[in-house]
């Protein structure tokens, strides 16, 4: 936020010069008339030195705001995780990926597709390859893919879901648990069968690129 206003200071003191300047005691008047086009001179130029300063750090500040679009990531994921949260309970069906019923990626990818107009491989499999950055999972951000494998064969994909912060996921689980659910990454059953995290959000069109390094 310091850093935001940065820029401006420059001008803060200008201005504090011409307000000092303002209260200055008046000399005789020849020596008033010898330094006046010199004086007006310097605040001229002190005047347009800090008018550039000025719009400079306009222009940088409208720039972060229109081109820093990982300003956007949080925005995006509340809008995923509100819509996710509001499905909660929808049934489980194979291959499905409307409200009528969802399998794991049919939810994830509805729900990016909706809320951030991105369109998600449609399985699992496809999905983890995606090209975006690796989370490490002390370093999980509300709206990061978790990939999970649940069919006996370690490290081969079969389930995902999308974290929610706190260590909480919500996910289309399966017909037996109630399909669309909120579970605990830290469960033994889901911390032995997590294989990875990604990013996704980092692939949005109003992202911008993010680094993580894998821990």
């Amino acid at each position: 936020m310091l850093n935001r206003f940065a820029p401006l200071v420059p001008l803060a003191l200008v201005t504090l010069l011409f307000g000092c300047a303002a209260h200055t005691p008046v000399s005789e008047q020849a020596q008033q008339q010898q330094v006046q086009h010199s004086g007006s001179a310097q605040s001229s130029a002190l005047y347009k030195q800090a008018f550039e300063l000025e719009e400079a750090a306009t222009e940088k500040e409208l720039a972060s705001f229109a081109d820093g679009k990982s300003y956007q990531l949080p925005v995006l994921a509340d809008s995923i995780l509100e819509r996710g949260m509001s499905l909660i309970g929808t049934r489980y069906r194979f291959g499905g990926t409307s409200e009528a019923g969802f399998d794991c990626s049919g939810f994830i990818g509805y729900l990016f597709r909706e809320e951030a107009g991105m369109n998600l491989p449609r399985s699992t499999r496809e999905m983890i390859n995606v090209d975006a950055p690796l989370v490490s999972r002390s370093k999980l951000e509300p709206g990061d893919l978790l990939f999970f494998a649940t069919n006996g064969r370690r490290g081969r994909v079969s389930h995902a879901g999308i974290y929610l912060g706190d260590n909480q996921f919500i996910h289309s689980s399966s017909r037996k648990s109630g399909g669309v659910r909120i579970d605990n990454l830290g469960d033994s059953y889901w911390s032995k069968t997590f294989i990875e995290a990604k990013r996704a959000l980092a692939m949005a069109p109003a992202a911008a690129p993010i680094v993580t390094a894998r821990k």
